[in-house]
């Protein structure tokens, strides 16, 4: 929202948030290094559903409105991590305005992957009937934007909280229910089912014994999330509301009999609901719920948070409580890439906004607002650090701080005015200090009012060759810098390694066609130059790898800079790998680019770096 249209009022948990600060540090969340749960800061977020694909977690959740007394929830939000610390804000993909049969209550969905598509199954109220039903979307990315798939509620019992599992044999269920439980089998359409819906007998020994309620018997209130591992069903299930913890199920098959294992997440956390979901993502098991643990938060201002757990030996779930701290990092971030400001482990004080670039930024940024960027590896040091800003006022400036808020201080970069809050450019300061792996603390400094935006940054490294000599190189600015050796070259915005876009070179004619990149006048001579990008094909699986031409005296010599590895339309390949680059003569061209080595697959792009 820009400020125009959002006015000078802050929202009522950003209030919340400043005037608590320090009560906050010193009692919700002892150390600021080690608060990591919630995820999202920004906002209350309710209902988490974890997907996995391409190597990310997307975690698709519902949104508490501020100050709310009830579920008043319009707009469903996504975000997103390859790390499990970090988690980048993709803003709203989908609204109640999507289902135009649908007035009010956007509350808990699921959404799964097929056909190529995302389907997002959510309950919503039927405006003929004022009853719930279940509505789906359908969008070509994981990111949106979600479309309505057919213009009517798929099922219309009043009943809520949909999910959706897909069994080994193709086999598409949906579930879903309180104060029953059903199932329906989906058609490989996704949008469409055969057969009538099931209700799921709800015996004591499927769910558990609930007492002193007649009209429900069994411990299972709401919110089911079926999988299957190691040949078993389970069903984890949100339990005897209220307050609810999680419990679960276990069945020979997706349709039952269920036989009741007991408790995973006890009654904790501020909200009297809770609803789970659980992946597996990089050799590791992961248990998203919601909590009340935020400022102001509570039953109807929840906010969503994550743990890492381990299977006992026999396939049982361990108790999971819940913390502040959440899962440890997978790996490290790059600083030397390209990331968006609203990739963050912690967000303080501030807000995010859709940006004029492309993608979000983040904005409603006060003196003392800070941002915290977990695990940031700066190898053996940075030697400047640039941003991507806007400002209708006299702007600020960002302090570069490690290890907290007020660490140490290894750069400022002043940000002047810009003429407007998305008018936006490019500011570069001196870093000293930065190495090894530390936590980064963006912290905003200046006079009072809103300072600026911050779209992005990234830092250059420390020593010869440290500068990065691509421009553009996370795609986010359309082809510009980019042109194609051969076939066509366009922005796409349905496929991206991070952010909002890449490039596709469609259309190749020979293997050394593909996007590429004239650096004559950034490269030095007897450097050493480390690459890295982010490819994927079209279809096929051809080998890919970066390359190097320089013509130096009229002859053309070609340096790989990366080993060939297979690439496939199914996920994203880093290529990456270091080589000196030397000439004899007056260098006349030097161009950088990306091929195959063999075949003419199409070929997206994303994330390069060449430095």
């Amino acid at each position: 929202m820009s400020r125009d249209a959002h006015g000078p009022a802050r929202s009522a948990l950003r209030t919340v948030l400043c005037a608590v600060a320090v009560l906050l540090s010193a009692m919700l969340f002892p150390s600021a290094a080690g608060a990591d749960n919630p995820i999202v800061q920004t906002i209350y977020t309710a209902d988490p559903a974890p997907l996995v694909h391409n190597g990310r977690v997307y975690v698709y959740t519902g949104h508490d409105e501020d100050g709310s007394t009830y579920f008043t929830m319009r707009d469903w939000r996504v975000y997103s991590s390859s790390d499990m610390a970090n988690w980048t804000d993709h803003g709203s993909p989908m609204s109640l305005a999507t289902f135009a049969w649908a007035d009010a209550n956007a509350w808990a969905g699921h959404v799964i992957q097929r056909n190529g598509r995302f389907y997002w199954y959510v309950p919503i109220r039927d405006r003929a009937t004022g009853s719930m039903a279940i509505g789906v979307a359908v969008g070509d990315s994981p990111t949106g934007p979600f479309r309505d798939a057919i213009g009517r509620p798929l099922v219309n019992n009043g009943e809520i909280d949909p999910n959706v599992f897909i069994d080994d044999n193709g086999q598409a269920y949906l579930y879903w229910g309180n104060p029953r439980l059903w199932y329906v089998r989906l058609n490989t359409d996704m949008i469409s089912y055969s057969g009538s819906p099931t209700q799921i007998p709800l015996t004591t020994a499927g769910y558990g014994t609930r007492t002193g309620n007649a009209a429900r018997p069994t411990l299972y209130e709401e919110a089911p999330w079926v999988f299957k591992r190691n040949g078993l069903y389970y069903n984890v299930f949100a339990a005897e509301c209220c307050s609810e913890f999680i419990a679960y199920s276990t069945a020979p098959s997706a349709t039952g009999p269920w036989t009741y294992r007991g408790t995973i997440m006890p009654r904790q956390g501020g909200s009297f609901t809770n609803h789970a979901g659980i992946i597996d993502f990089n050799g590791g098991s992961y248990f998203f719920y919601h909590n009340g643990a935020l400022p102001g938060g509570g039953g109807y201002t929840r906010s969503v948070a994550v743990e890492k757990f381990t299977y006992n030996a026999d396939g049982t779930i361990p108790t999971i409580n819940m913390t502040t701290g959440g899962p440890p990092q997978i790996g490290t971030l790059d600083p030397y890439t390209r990331q968006e400001a609203e990739t963050v482990a912690w967000a303080s004080g501030v807000e995010t906004e859709v940006s004029g670039e492309g993608g979000m930024n983040v904005g409603f940024i006060d003196n003392g607002d800070h941002l915290k960027v977990k695990g940031v590896a700066f190898g053996d040091g940075a030697s400047s650090f640039t941003a991507r800003v806007a400002s209708a006022t006299s702007g600020g400036r960002i302090e570069l701080r490690l290890g907290s808020p007020t660490g140490t201080l290894v750069g400022t970069c002043a940000v002047n005015g810009t003429g407007g809050w998305q008018t936006w450019a490019s500011v570069t300061c001196p870093v000293s200090g930065a190495t090894g792996t530390r936590d980064l603390y963006l912290r905003f400094a200046g006079g009072s009012g809103y300072l600026f935006n911050l779209n992005w940054w990234q830092f250059t490294r420390s020593g010869g060759g440290g500068a990065e000599l691509l421009t553009n190189g996370a795609m986010e600015n359309g082809t510009t810098g980019w042109t194609a050796s051969g076939g066509t070259l366009s922005s796409v915005t349905d496929v991206a390694h991070a952010g909002s876009r890449s490039l596709l070179n469609s259309g190749r004619t020979a293997s050394w066609n593909g996007p590429h990149q004239n650096v004559t006048a950034r490269l030095a001579n007897g450097r050493t130059y480390t690459t890295s990008v982010w490819v994927r094909s079209q279809s096929g699986t051809p080998g890919a790898k970066a390359t190097l031409a320089l013509t130096a005296d009229g002859a053309t010599s070609y340096h790989q800079l990366t080993p060939v590895r297979t690439v496939g339309p199914d996920g994203w390949t880093q290529l990456t790998g270091t080589a000196s680059v030397s000439w004899t003569g007056t260098l006349t061209n030097a161009s950088f680019y990306v091929e195959t080595a063999a075949g003419t697959d199409g070929l997206y792009v994303d994330d390069a770096s060449f430095q």
